[in-house]
């Protein structure tokens, strides 16, 4: 069985037409706080909004810490036409026992409503299940995130209920969304 350290280890690039997912560095520092300082972003989101480039490069240094100890940690979302680190998605959580996990992603808004968002999605689907041996992903949302919910729609999930008051985020409590895609579903699919 794989586990997160197989994985992680040396957490590899993955390409699409449009977007390298690679590991995060401190040169992406000033294209992360442009989008993590927005609060129309962080709406909906766990994390709080930046408020300095120190926010920011903290996160940053903390990634770099996840990805030398092995641990899950997320990879950039790259526009390959401008080389710019434009969003992050990953793996939230990972249960290998399971063969279950979870994703998560972010995007710059200026970035929004282009497919960018379910093109890194797509990409990372078919990592975990060709890679890491998964029998289900899934994703949750805030209920009032309609985008976040309809990239999992197109991305094959399906919705599978609200989990009331699920989340403690930014002092309040928070229904979330639940959407998944199973194996066989994603493999007749493609």
């Amino acid at each position: 069985m794989l586990t997160i350290e197989d994985i992680y280890r040396d957490l590899p690039s993955l390409e699409t037409d449009r977007l390298r997912l690679r590991k995060i560095t401190l040169d992406d520092t000033k294209e992360m706080f442009s989008y993590g300082s927005n609060e129309e972003v962080t709406k909906y989101v766990t994390w709080d909004t930046h408020n300095t480039m120190d926010d920011t490069k903290g996160f940053i240094e903390f990634v770099i810490k996840q990805y030398e100890s092995n641990n899950l940690a997320p990879w950039g979302i790259e526009y390959k036409s401008t080389n710019k680190l434009i969003g992050t998605i990953d793996f939230v959580s990972w249960k290998p026992t399971h063969h279950v996990a979870e994703i998560g992603y972010v995007l710059s808004p200026d970035y929004w409503g282009k497919g960018i968002t379910t093109e890194a999605a797509e990409k990372v689907i078919e990592f975990g299940f060709n890679k890491m041996d998964l029998v289900r992903i899934q994703a949750k949302c805030f209920v009032d995130n309609n985008a976040s919910a309809r990239v999992m729609e197109k991305i094959g999930m399906r919705y599978e209920g609200t989990l009331r008051k699920a989340a403690f985020i930014k002092g309040k409590h928070e229904d979330l969304k639940v959407y998944s895609i199973l194996r066989e579903e994603y493999s007749k699919t493609r």
